[in-house]
């Protein structure tokens, strides 16, 4: 196998996990890895679907690895119990259960890369089965590879690696599940692709051909979209701030939608409808929330509310503060005017201790400049404050009256002033 010797080039020197279930695809795979003298550990998955034939799986990978003194690890699963709780089909629940052992297993024991044996009519099948279910390039170009999960034998057929294994007297497990008609997978070898290949031999190789042009469009494609997204969407901290006016000029505007924002768990039809809302409606997605506000969507982080309060002495240092605040006595002449800033307070009116907050309902201060009281909540609209502004806004309370919405405005009733005989002077650090 020249081409699966190329594959194994990109990860040598690499810690290795293989996925071994002790078919003829991973005992293939382990055999070639053993004659390239590439060391490498085991994982195998008992799913515990197939009474006694699961676990004489898990015996045999066992002793095939005793045998060549590779590391093993197995895991067995009550697959049934989570098909049950989380409402999934068999081999969904399988796959997720799998990749989510095998990630565990590679951070706590520091595996760089997962191998497994999926090969071309893997992802020929997967291929169908995406096409049925309706998808975009990136469905049609198969069962997905990233530089932590390498698939060596992607492009080796299935023909080929049983006459390896033929060749080299290669022993393995048969599982006899996948002679079975259960799964739409199966459905598609034995009634697709199987007549398919005997009808047209060359088939697989042209699919290969196929996926890579797919690759090289998919490529092509995800280039220029990032050209475009790095212009719309522009970046202040950790908040993605995008034009709607630009949004709403793209053509064809659900493909871009979909390609920046399904993998954050938003549906594009939603995001678009979100281009048409009220301000202040958001959309949740999987890591991101997205809100619309004037002009823009904003994308930003999902978090937990901060609903906590921060009490501070004003005679200790501040090293639980969120905020990097700093405060001084100070004995220096009023001004009229002070930095947004900074806020120059008559210490003898704060109550301690005092603490650190962010905007609740029905909050109001008595704004410098101005005649009686204000609900924060109007102060924010007249200043043309964001959702997401809001909610970052902090606050300096003193018992249960602000002090300062820091670093826009402070409360009248705490300013100094020339009879003023405690002065203290507190600035917000960027």
């Amino acid at each position: 196998m020249h081409t699966l010797a190329l594959h194994l080039k990109e990860i040598q020197g690499k810690s290795l996990l293989l996925a071994h279930s002790g078919g003829v695809d991973s005992c293939v795979l382990a055999h070639v890895l053993l004659q390239n003298k590439m060391p490498f550990s085991v994982a195998h998955c008992n799913f515990q679907l197939r009474a006694k034939a699961s676990n004489e799986d898990s015996e045999f990978v066992k002793k095939w690895c005793a045998a060549h003194k590779i590391p093993f690890h197995s895991h067995s699963f009550d697959t049934e119990l989570y098909k049950e709780k989380f409402k999934k089909g068999t081999q969904e629940a399988a796959r997720e259960l799998r990749y989510q052992w095998f990630n565990h297993l590679m951070e706590m024991e520091g595996f760089e890369v997962l191998l497994t044996a999926h090969h071309l009519n893997d992802q020929l099948e997967t291929f169908l089965l995406n096409a049925t279910r309706g998808t975009g390039i990136s469905g049609l170009l198969g069962i997905p590879q990233t530089q932590k999960i390498i698939r060596p034998l992607a492009s080796i057929s299935k023909k080929e690696i049983l006459s390896y294994a033929s060749h080299h007297n290669i022993q393995w497990r048969e599982d006899a599940s996948n002679q079975t008609n259960v799964y739409l997978r199966n459905q598609i070898r034995h009634r697709v692709v199987a007549p398919l290949e005997e009808f047209k031999p060359e088939a697989l190789e042209n699919f290969k051909v196929t996926l890579k042009h797919l690759s090289e469009a998919e490529k092509f494609i995800g280039i220029q979209l990032d050209g475009l997204k790095s212009v719309i969407f522009k970046k202040q901290h950790d908040t993605f701030s995008i034009a709607i006016q630009e949004l709403t000029k793209l053509n064809p505007l659900n493909f871009c939608l979909h390609h920046w924002f399904a993998p954050l768990g938003f549906d594009a039809k939603e995001v678009q409808k979100l281009l048409h809302a009220l301000p202040g409606k958001q959309l949740f997605g999987t890591s991101h929330r997205l809100i619309r506000d004037r002009d823009y969507l904003l994308l930003t982080p999902l978090s937990e509310e901060n609903l906590e309060e921060f009490p501070f002495d004003l005679e200790q240092p501040n090293h639980k503060l969120p905020i990097a605040l700093e405060w001084n006595d100070v004995d220096v002449p009023v001004r009229d005017q002070w930095e947004a800033n900074e806020a120059f307070l008559d210490k003898d009116l704060l109550k301690t201790p005092l603490s650190i907050r962010k905007y609740k309902e029905g909050d109001y201060f008595c704004p410098t400049g101005m005649k009686g009281k204000k609900l924060l909540s109007k102060f924010f609209k007249d200043e043309k404050y964001s959702l997401l502004e809001k909610e970052r806004q902090w606050l300096l309370c003193s018992k249960d009256k602000i002090v300062w919405v820091l670093g826009r405005r402070c409360d009248r009733r705490f300013i100094a002033n020339a009879r003023t005989e405690n002065k203290l002077l507190m600035r917000l650090s960027e």
